[in-house]
């Protein structure tokens, strides 16, 4: 396959893997043989695509089955950092939102209809069940309607995107008088019809709008770099490097190089608001000029990119590849998968808890099939303060917090001294692991890392357990804790993306 073929073929895989024609709230598992009848491509290429997706994070194959991970949500984080709305728009949409305890969206035109960028939604029973992603008609609700119409000052929808439903929309203009995006307000008539939201909601619309152009109209700060973006971006540059070479070698011609570049480019875009020059482009990904300007041309093509006074930026279109069902998976749904392949590799139960007052709260688990096992289940608390789990959870906790706690025994080897406590979390925070031995219940051994969110801050935290008579502590930090690391680096990198909390 030539490169432009390449990207275009695999992108082609990437939309026919994430088509979502029925509105589904979650990602459906396929096989390749329906991507080839989807895409029309040979076997082999579809073949070839996927196993450089797959290799890439951006498809999971668990066995014959795909389905798209949740690194692909870079691909529209892309578009939303490039496009520079989000950011400044969504904390007085926000704002709005819980003042007229209505829901709010953000939407931009893309194509003959409107794609949310911003949801902010009120939990009803009658709720509105619009995604981050999702593409509307625009002439058939409200935000597409402002748009369509700029000139106009609002537009209203009475039910004709659905039944029942009933928005009021106005746009919002950039500091050149362009209509870049508009903000909704969106109800139910079991609570308004459409002139009462309108008298009800317009005029802190208005002030809202108001507000919001102001934002616009500021200089674009470049806030600092996290360190999921700095891992993200390191990423991209590393397509050129020696490990880029190294994967073509050990995957051979299963690995499209080509592919793995274009989608390089495009996350790229996203590093700077407005999007980047060629010369810039090259530079982020340490590609050559002439193979930039290829994918970007291909891009372009498929109505992913657009090009401005010599800079190329993302367009919305790309949040069509999985961003709306990706961004519903819950952190159980995340982490689940990652559990699953830890407790193969290391034949023992494994969990995923949070921090919930002074216990620890299983939110996921993965049991072994073994005649003696440890009995636990989802929704199971246990004091932090004698649990691997509650160690690590508790090292990202102030000391107040800490000197709150008083231990009981719960077995002989419990710690019950508050020193003592204060003293292994400050181990487990130095060390990046907690190691408890019979603390919780005798014979039972656990070991736990934690995992970040996509800020950086601990969220969570991952714990292998076993009995004492299988496993010595020696056991553990040899065995069990390298493949306990990797699992919460594959999460943490997952929930960088999904914008799941526990």
């Amino acid at each position: 396959m030539e490169p432009a073929g390449t990207l275009e073929r695999g992108l082609a895989v990437l939309r026919a893997l994430t088509a979502d024609p029925a509105g589904r709230s979650r990602p459906v598992r396929v096989r390749a043989t329906d991507l080839v009848r989807a895409t029309g491509l040979a076997r082999s290429t579809v073949d070839r695509v996927l196993a450089t997706l797959v290799h890439l994070g951006y498809v999971r194959a668990e066995g014959r089955d795909l389905l798209p991970a949740p690194r692909l949500m870079e691909l529209g984080e892309a578009y939303l950092a490039c496009g520079g709305l989000r950011d400044p728009l969504a904390p007085p949409a926000e704002r709005l939102a819980e003042e007229l305890d209505e829901s709010v969206s953000l939407a931009v035109a893309d194509g003959d209809g409107v794609r949310f960028i911003g949801q902010f939604t009120r939990r009803r029973t009658m709720s509105v069940a619009f995604r981050v992603g999702d593409l509307l008609p625009a002439d058939r609700c409200a935000a597409g309607l402002a748009l369509r119409d700029p000139a106009a000052p609002w537009a209203e929808d009475d039910q004709l995107i659905e039944p029942g439903l009933v928005a009021v929309a106005v746009p919002v203009r950039d500091p050149r008088g362009q209509a870049v995006c508009a903000v909704s307000v969106v109800s139910h008539t079991s609570r308004h019809t459409a002139a009462s939201l309108r008298d009800y909601a317009l005029p802190r619309l208005r002030e809202t709008v108001a507000a919001m152009e102001s934002a616009l109209a500021e200089p674009a700060s470049r806030p600092p770099l996290s360190p999921g973006d700095r891992a993200r971006l390191n990423g991209v540059e590393a397509i050129n490097t020696d490990l880029s070479r190294a994967l073509k070698e050990e995957l051979g011609s299963g690995y499209l190089q080509s592919l793995a570049r274009g989608l390089a480019v495009l996350v790229a875009l996203g590093s700077a608001r407005g999007g980047l020059s060629l010369a810039d482009a090259a530079k982020t990904t340490g590609l050559p000029r002439a193979t930039v300007r290829r994918s970007l041309q291909v891009l372009a093509r498929l109505g992913y990119v657009t090009s401005d006074d010599s800079r190329f930026a993302v367009l919305p279109k790309v949040m069509e590849l999985g961003y709306a069902a990706l961004s519903e998976r819950t952190f159980g749904e995340v982490v689940q998968p990652h559990l699953a392949d830890l407790v193969a590799r290391v034949h023992e139960s494994a969990s995923v808890g949070v921090l919930s007052g002074d216990d620890v709260l299983y939110v996921a688990r993965v049991p072994t099939v073994s005649i003696m096992t440890v009995n636990i289940t989802v929704g199971t608390r246990f004091p932090a303060y004698a649990t691997s789990m509650g160690r690590v959870l508790l090292a990202d906790q102030s000391e107040e917090r800490l000197a709150a706690i008083a231990p009981e025994p719960l077995t002989r080897h419990t710690i019950t001294s508050p020193e003592r406590l204060r003293a292994a979390v400050r181990q487990a925070a130095d060390d990046g692991y907690a190691l408890v031995d019979q603390e919780l219940e005798e014979g039972v051994r656990s070991i736990a890392v934690p995992v970040r969110g996509r800020d950086g801050r601990v969220v969570a935290a991952v714990n292998v357990a076993t009995h004492a008579s299988r496993a010595t502590r020696a056991d553990l930090l040899r065995d069990v804790l390298p493949a306990l690391t990797e699992t919460a680096a594959r999460m943490s990198a997952d929930l960088r993306h999904v914008p799941a909390t526990p």
